[in-house]
């Protein structure tokens, strides 16, 4: 499972984000075409290498000559104009929808500070539009990424004041607060200033699902930079992107008895369990009352998933309920590699780090796509990618 975890040390914004996520890798095309596509022809994109307390990262501007964009004046923009932008906006469906939610939320908040309907905030110009292009970028930036979930470390809200069209008021600002309601936060007092805006925790409120899992691995990461350079922390944003490590030592164990499921829907069982979470599932035959034939389901989850594969285990089953308990897990270090078993066609093995060496298997279902488009037998291709994997493996390659 491929994640990602924002690491908000020193805050998050907008274009902390868009930086950190050029920064890791995905190509910036789409952040280059974006003002265009959204209508704003008259904004260029600032993209540079820069440097927060030692640390290289990368910093995002948007440089507004004139936006030229429907639904935004020279006054600025209701919330509720930015929605409809958003709406007409040429985005896939993930992104819309993440977008007005995030646009809602910003509205939700400033709102219940300024006493005025949501659809009623108005931001200005510069503002409206760097937030629509800053929370449409974020998202289509993580949407390329292709990750299976996004997480978050605890939120730095910044210390001291920040400066208000009615004077000073605390940090973190009245919206940014209630934004976070409900998520972790760090009061570190080496923060200084405002170090998380509304449009940043509105973004970490439809993108993350909060904590991350209890173990994973780095793959790799990278920096944002803000726009303020302190002396004696990195203004930037982190983003790592990990896998989850599935050798989790302490597992919840879940098992039911079934005899009324038909062995046909076993298989979508197994696979919507997988889907919640379940690190394993093992389904044998069993007896049960009155000599009838019953299905063992025996299912290992880690913790912060287990509640979730139960739902799933009454939603994809017939069982009225099921049995619980905690268990210690040893397992062997893993990781994944892949090898090419012919021009474009690359075929996925788990490698397990045993006590005298990797062992390998290849991926089921990357090997029947692969035996059928090279009309060859599957156990042909599984031993020709271990075996390309052994030897890349015994080159050097593919180890971390």
């Amino acid at each position: 499972m491929q994640i990602a975890i924002l690491d908000p040390a020193a805050g998050i914004s907008g274009d902390m984000l868009l930086g950190a996520l050029v920064d890791v890798g995905p190509d910036p095309e789409w952040l280059l075409s974006l003002p265009g596509r959204l209508g704003f022809g008259g904004v260029k994109v600032d993209i540079r290498a820069a440097v927060r307390c030692g640390v290289r990262a990368t910093k995002v501007d948007f440089q507004l000559e004139h936006h030229g964009g429907q639904g935004i004046g020279g006054h600025g923009a209701h919330v509720a104009q930015l929605i409809e932008l958003v709406d007409r906006a040429p985005v896939s469906p993930w992104v819309k929808e993440r977008a007005v939610r995030a646009f809602r939320l910003i509205g939700e908040a400033e709102g219940r500070v300024h006493g005025v309907p949501a659809e009623k905030v108005h931001l200005h110009e510069v503002g409206a539009v760097d937030a629509v292009l800053d929370i449409v970028g974020c998202l289509e930036g993580f949407e390329r990424l292709g990750v299976d979930a996004v997480y978050n470390l605890p939120v730095a809200v910044g210390s001291g004041w920040v400066e208000a069209s009615h004077g000073k008021l605390p940090l973190p600002a009245p919206a940014t607060g209630i934004l976070l309601e409900g998520w972790e936060v760090s009061s570190a007092s080496w923060v200084e200033g405002e170090a998380t805006t509304p449009t940043g925790a509105a973004l970490l409120r439809v993108l993350s699902r909060g904590a991350p899992p209890s173990r994973w691995r780095i793959v790799r990461s990278g920096w944002g930079a803000g726009t303020r350079d302190p002396k004696g922390y990195p203004n930037a944003l982190r983003l790592i992107l990990a896998e989850a490590a599935a050798e989790a030592a302490e597992v919840e164990t879940i098992v039911t008895d079934i005899d009324d499921l038909p062995p046909e829907y076993v298989e979508p069982l197994r696979e919507a369990l997988l889907a919640a979470g379940a690190l394993d599932c093992t389904v044998w035959a069993a007896q049960g009352k009155k000599g009838r034939v019953s299905l063992r389901i025996e299912v290992l989850a880690p913790l912060d998933a287990a509640d979730g594969v139960v739902k799933a285990l009454f939603e994809n089953s017939t069982t009225a309920g099921v049995r619980r308990w905690r268990s210690i897990r040893n397992t062997l270090a893993r990781r994944e590699v892949t090898v090419d078993v012919a021009p474009e066609v690359s075929v996925r093995l788990k490698v397990t780090e045993g006590p005298s060496g990797p062992r390998l298997k290849a991926e089921y279902q990357d090997v029947i796509r692969a035996a059928d488009r090279l009309k060859r037998p599957p156990l042909d291709i599984a031993r020709e990618a271990e075996r390309r994997a052994y030897a890349a493996l015994g080159d050097g390659a593919g180890k971390r």
